[in-house]
């Protein structure tokens, strides 16, 4: 069943894609008509939501089982009496997933519209209200407290301020619109605040605007695993080489019960601004951050005594993460990918420099986690590929948790190297709906395994450095 259009691409980019799922390795394994199959039922996938909001509970100050009491409340509160689970998972003990309701197809569209930007549009099917900048067009007369129907935009052709818009958009429910059309595009600069609080979404997820703030981090169920595997202790010297926005840092943190040093870096100055405040919401102290290029963060020379930061001797690492930069392809929900074929196959030279920089970083018998947010073989089995060839010094080790599927065909390796990666395919479960009498009368664990399964399209490899001999 699919609600919205399959995601779309530019046309170099679909032919990109076409080859790499329809690459021989996967023919020989699957079939020609699966592997067709499977490559159709992720585009349906991508542009929808995952069935499930994840949420890390920030276990340094609080328990799970508090959070899951506060949050079940919450949630009760926003969907009027509607009794959703706030589901514990047996194997990351500190997130809590929520079943997300949807699609919604009984809903009536209202006369008075308001179009938003396609990210803001994305942003509202995992349980946002429209805020002021998202909106780039509304009816001629709105006033403040219309029912509206919301729209996005999700081809970015609709003129900012516009009275009406004949293009392509997809229906994202209803709201009341908090602020007049004039008030929304005021000439006296760009405002900020809620512009539409949505009371009926197609789907139906819960908002967590100041939401137990320095309780919670909103977090993909994936981006949650990569932490565990690298599996931090106590004491020791963590780099984490992307770090923004700082959701895996303070994760990590967490995990060593803010006991070592986590240095984690990114080279946008804003960025690492909200990383800081993320650590600082949710009071962690051993996070170091500093604004620099992970490419240049080695350094051949000793450094002066006082110096803390970038660039770093070789060796000077216990566990490193590379959640590197990547074409984003397993995001969702998304349902036009604007990169160009050079945007996207940009990243693999990148993330090649960052991971040859990570592995001079390491010391002997420490732990490489390399992940990305993309679906492409050269960002993720092709990189574990060159890595082994280029590294004999490293070796793949299993992942624990493993809650994905193995690496994909179609890069050489071996099939007992594929069962050590980890590769969230959102093809994996056939698309679905979920209705709260269905929702009732689902089994706690099969929710679980859906869970696992319909998330966002993520990669991890886990590489040990041999120690010297």
């Amino acid at each position: 069943m699919s609600f919205f259009p399959k995601i779309s691409f530019r046309c170099e980019v679909e032919e990109y894609l076409t080859e790499v799922f329809r690459n021989n390795e996967l023919i020989t394994a699957l079939g020609t008509q699966e592997a067709e199959n499977k490559y159709q039922s992720l585009l349906s996938r991508l542009s929808h939501p995952p069935s499930f909001t994840t949420v890390r509970v920030n276990t340094h100050l609080v328990s799970v089982k508090h959070v899951k009491k506060l949050l079940f409340e919450e949630i009760q509160k926003q969907f009027k009496g509607l009794c959703v689970p706030v589901l514990e998972h047996p194997k990351l003990q500190d997130i809590l997933l929520i079943p997300v309701i949807g699609p919604r197809q009984d809903l009536q569209k209202h006369l008075s519209e308001v179009i938003v930007g396609a990210q803001c549009g994305y942003a509202v099917l995992r349980g946002a209200h429209v805020y002021v900048p998202g909106i780039v067009s509304t009816s001629r007369f709105l006033k403040a407290g219309d029912l509206v129907s919301v729209y996005s935009d999700i081809e970015g052709k609709c003129k900012r301020g516009a009275k009406e818009f004949d293009g392509v958009k997809v229906f994202l429910g209803n709201g009341i619109s908090e602020l007049s059309r004039s008030e929304i595009f005021s000439s006296s600069g760009p405002l900020k605040g809620l512009g539409v609080r949505m009371i009926e979404p197609v789907y139906l997820s819960p908002s967590f605007d100041n939401v137990l703030p320095s309780h919670l981090f909103l977090q993909n169920l994936p981006s949650v695993v990569v932490s565990h595997i690298l599996n931090p202790q106590p004491g020791e010297k963590i780099l984490d080489m992307c770090a923004a926005p700082g959701g895996k840092a303070t994760h990590l943190a967490t995990l060593m019960h803010d006991q070592g040093e986590v240095i984690a870096m990114d080279r946008i100055a804003n960025k690492v601004k909200k990383i800081k405040l993320n650590a600082e919401l949710l009071q962690l102290n051993c996070i170091k951050t500093f604004c620099y290029d992970g490419t240049k963060a080695l350094s051949v020379e000793k450094q002066e005594d006082e110096q803390e930061g970038p660039p770093f001797l070789p060796e000077s690492f216990d566990r490193i993460l590379l959640d590197a930069p990547c074409s984003g392809m397993g995001q969702r929900p998304n349902m036009a990918y604007s990169s160009t074929l050079k945007e996207v196959t940009s990243y693999q030279p990148l993330q090649r420099k960052l991971f040859t920089v990570a592995v001079k970083l390491l010391k002997p018998g420490g732990v490489l986690v390399y992940s990305t947010c993309t679906i492409t073989l050269s960002e993720n089995e092709e990189q574990v590929a060159w890595a082994l060839k280029r590294f004999p010094c490293l070796q793949l080790h299993p992942q624990e948790p493993h809650i994905g599927g193995e690496g994909m065909k179609g890069a050489g390796l071996s099939l007992d190297q594929l069962k050590l990666l980890q590769r969230f395919d959102p093809a994996a479960v056939t698309l679905q709906g979920m209705d709260i009498n269905s929702l009732q009368d689902s089994r706690e664990d099969d929710l679980i395994s859906l869970a696992n399964k319909d998330c966002i399209g993520f990669f991890i490899a886990k590489f040990v450095k041999s120690k010297s001999k």
